[in-house]
């Protein structure tokens, strides 16, 4: 904390004297001599004891305390990272205690806000490049579910949040589910075998000491079983940060930029540990990084760094951590705001300049996750935390935080380079989690909303004066009466989203701003465009239900139309297992081949602004086996058997058929999910041939009645359109390519009447029911009239459809067939204009 002290020159009464001598005395302890500003540090202003000299009587200060002296001056106080220093009650007093004129406070990330007259938030200093970008390289396992999976999540009082592997439709997925005391997981997880005697048998909710225990594993929050091993993650983790750090010295050395990576690590035992004699040894992180290190180097890639004599082949020097230390001088794990902290901040800070030294052999740095905000250094380019799954959480900013500062070269000047200055964070999660987590922070810590418009957008905006030849910017009052004006036009809600009456009115070049605004326009307008492109404009119209149009219903072109398609239909099933057998044996024989488990490691460039937030692009992806030979192999005829509903017979004919057991092994759950999705697919297509449909007889049929009972609600302009054809006043759309078909059918005179078929005008299939999209009369050449059943798809062809939809498609046809009429059923279909010049072809 830094305090600027103002006093006045000339000096008279015996206050002004008591200062003067104050004054003089510290400008002698600096060696300066008086002057209207005094600056000096005060490493904690809570302490009011003798263990604080400010608060000390001083003799040479006849007997007063030099707080005294500084409350006589009133003080301009200047503090920086307020956060901190003066978020506590003691603290704020402390502050208060000296007495000063007025406080100023930098921060870019303060927690108390107020009085605020600047800002360069993250998000401005990322665009205006005062910072690194940043790009994100996760390094995870894809989950195999060969073995019960279990990841304490979080715990409440009584209740836990449990991670594992849930199937659910005939699919496995990684979820999080709450859960009790005594719970089954064998329930939990849907049923699946290996969680059956899996039972949560304790809950402590204790703070500090948050745990479950399930079938004798007690976890810890963030604790996980039945994942790839932790350690070889980590260990994929340092061999990517060093490859990415060598990559980039080949690069920047040449230029006289050093290169820094920066390892977080949870505990400093797993980098430095100590024998049964008390002598130091590596820790498992240690070790790790020195066996790939040198493994790496010895690439002939490399070879440049070798050969270079400013580069220490001791691989001991390359790396070093900062920690902590005891009395004995044995590194131990902190908290970060101990006094061991900041002694080891201190020493930090001390190395900061040796650090970007090229003579300086290290050049990778271990250090504790829960140190305070001032770690950093500009030429750090890589940050990889190696987070212990028990251990204290960092959230992403504090890690980016660490090495977002433009590098600098030898000379000490910073590097304004592009190219450059990217910031490499190796992430044990997906990017998108990363990226999501990152974007949640900035908004929770700075307030920064994305994709809303805010009071200040429009201050910087300038047009060009034609009397003066000078630009004009709006300025911030101006830019806050504008955002109120959009606010009660309906433009913008309270919260500052844009509404659709905005969208529309942008669409329609119909924009209404008062005559005050009219310079600026054609900037408001691409300002509020540049925020629409990517907000998540919730509709601003009002709700609506639906009515019936009974001149619609009653019309006779509608009960004929109804009349065609209104029954019902029952079916048979009769398929041959023998054949069955072989089609599914020929089918399994030309799977692609199953694949081992994999680590995947992808790079993606971390982009930020105020209107997308924070986006990620994938520029990199390196892919590499992982066996484990610890896990039991499921039970593979079971599994398909209650998958299929076939007999064990059946399943064995198949498997010891198609000769390909061996890809069983290399991973048992793909291998049953890929397997269950052949024998299903072959028994739908065997269905499709073997199913017949009976029209129950003339007195089975849909009611035109129920369209009475039938309530609907509209999102005008967002998911319905007006009709006077269709037997509601609105037709309701799911999709894009069914608003393009309702919006032809309401205007072509062609359609002489149409509905959206309601959700209860069912078709029975094997599958489950099937609801069609459309019914249509088309009067062709004013005379001949046609009678469609049409379902829309945003493709066009059933080849590529979900098995599932195409196979109650071509049901369906079966069934429209079966009843009789001359009705046709199309699909699917997407694209309107092809499908009228079809059916007027008929």
């Amino acid at each position: 904390m830094t305090f600027a002290f103002f006093y006045r020159a000339s000096l008279g009464g015996p206050d002004e004297r008591r200062e003067q001598k104050f004054a003089t005395l510290v400008g002698d302890h600096f060696g300066m001599s008086p002057t209207n500003i005094l600056l000096t540090r005060f490493e904690d202003p809570e302490k009011e004891d003798k263990a604080n000299v400010i608060h000390r009587p001083n003799d040479r200060l006849n007997g007063y305390r030099p707080i005294e002296f500084i409350q006589q001056t009133n003080p301009i106080v200047i503090i920086d990272e307020p956060q901190s220093v003066d978020t506590t009650p003691k603290s704020k007093e402390a502050i208060a205690s000296l007495n000063p004129l007025c406080t100023l406070r930098y921060s870019a990330t303060h927690v108390d806000k107020y009085n605020m007259i600047y800002r360069l938030d993250a998000v401005d200093a990322y665009n205006q490049k005062l910072v690194k970008k940043i790009e994100v390289m996760s390094v995870r396992s894809e989950p195999s579910f060969n073995v019960p999976y279990i990841k304490l999540v979080e715990v409440k009082e009584r209740k836990a949040k449990i991670e594992l592997d849930v199937e659910s439709r005939g699919k496995i997925k990684r979820t999080t589910k709450t859960v009790k005391y005594g719970d089954d997981l064998y329930d939990v997880s849907g049923e699946r075998e290996l969680y059956r005697g899996y039972i949560v048998e304790q809950i402590d909710w204790t703070e500090g000491n948050e745990a479950v225990e399930i079938n004798g594993y007690r976890l810890g929050v963030g604790d996980a079983i039945g994942d790839v091993d932790d350690d070889a993650i980590k260990r994929y983790q340092i061999r990517k940060t060093i490859e990415e750090h060598l990559n980039k010295e080949l690069w920047l050395r040449p230029r006289g930029i050093k290169v820094l990576s920066l390892f977080f690590i949870d505990k400093v035992a797993h980098y430095r540990d100590y024998d049964q004699n008390g002598n130091p040894i590596k820790g498992k992180y240690a070790a790790m990084f020195e066996e790939e290190y040198r493994n790496l180097m010895q690439k002939p890639k490399y070879r440049p760094l070798w050969e270079d004599p400013g580069i220490d082949q001791d691989i001991e020097k390359v790396h070093n951590g900062y920690f902590a230390q005891d009395k004995r001088g044995r590194l131990k794990d902190t908290k970060g705001n101990t006094e061991a902290d900041t002694d080891v901040y201190n020493l930090i800070m001390r190395d900061k300049e040796r650090l970007l030294s090229l003579d300086e052999p290290l050049r990778f740095i271990f250090s504790h996750s829960a140190l305070r905000e001032g770690w950093d250094n500009p030429n750090v380019f890589q940050i990889c935390t190696l987070k212990d799954s028990s251990g204290t959480y960092v959230s992403r900013r504090q890690e980016i935080g660490r090495g977002l500062r433009l590098a600098v070269d030898q000379n000490g000047e910073r590097v304004h380079d592009d190219h450059v200055n990217i910031l490499t964070v190796m992430a044990n999660e997906s990017y998108e989690e990363f990226v999501a987590t990152l974007q949640k922070e900035i908004e929770e810590d700075t307030g920064i909303r994305f994709g809303k418009i805010e009071k200040h957008v429009f201050a910087k905006l300038v047009y060009l004066d034609e009397a003066t030849d000078e630009p004009v910017q709006m300025g911030y009052d101006l830019s806050l009466k504008l955002y109120e004006e959009l606010k009660q036009n309906g433009y913008i809600d309270k919260q500052g989203k844009a509404t659709e009456k905005l969208k529309q009115a942008i669409e329609d070049y119909d924009l209404r701003l008062g005559d005050e605004f009219q310079p600026w326009r054609s900037s408001i307008v691409k300002e509020i465009k540049r925020h629409l492109q990517a907000l998540p404009i919730k509709d601003g119209t009002k709700k609506k239900k639906v009515n019936v149009n009974m001149a619609v219903l009653n019309q006779e072109e509608f009960r004929q139309l109804w009349d065609k398609i209104k029954y019902k239909t029952v079916y048979s099933v009769d398929f041959d297992s023998e054949q069955l057998i072989d089609l599914c044996i020929a089918a399994i024989q030309e799977m692609k081949p199953i694949e081992k488990i994999r680590i995947v490691s992808r790079k993606g460039r971390v982009e930020i602004d105020h209107v997308t937030g924070v986006q990620a692009q994938v520029v990199s992806e390196k892919v590499e086996d992982y066996v484990s030979l610890h896990h039991t192999l499921p039970d593979v005829i079971t599994e398909l058997q209650n998958r299929t509903n076939l007999t064990r017979k059946t399943i064995v004919r198949i498997l010891t058929g198609c000769k390909r057991l061996d890809d069983f092994k290399n991973n048992p759950q793909k291998f049953i999910e890929e397997v269950a999705n052949i024998i299903q697919r072959q028994m739908r297509l065997l269905l499709k041939d073997g199913v017949k449909y009976y029209k129950i007889g003339d007195d089975a049929y849909y009611a035109v009645e129920l369209f009475q009972n039938e309530e609907l609600l509209a999102y005008l302009n967002d998911n319905a359109i007006p009709s006077e054809k269709s037997p509601f006043d609105h037709i309701l759309y799911d999709s894009d390519v069914e608003e393009r078909f309702a919006k032809r059918f309401e205007h072509d005179e062609n359609v002489k009447v149409y509905v959206k078929l309601p959700s209860w005008f069912k078709i029975d299939t094997p599958i489950g029911s099937y609801n069609p999209d459309w019914a249509l009369v088309i009067e062709k050449d004013g005379e001949e009239k046609l009678y469609f059943v049409l379902e829309t798809k945003g493709q066009e062809w059933e080849d590529e459809l979900r098995p599932g939809e195409a196979a109650k498609i071509a049901f369906a046809r079966k069934h429209f067939q079966a009843i009789g009429t001359d009705v046709e059923f199309i699909g699917p279909e997407n694209d309107v204009e092809r499908f009228m010049l079809r059916a007027l072809s008929r």
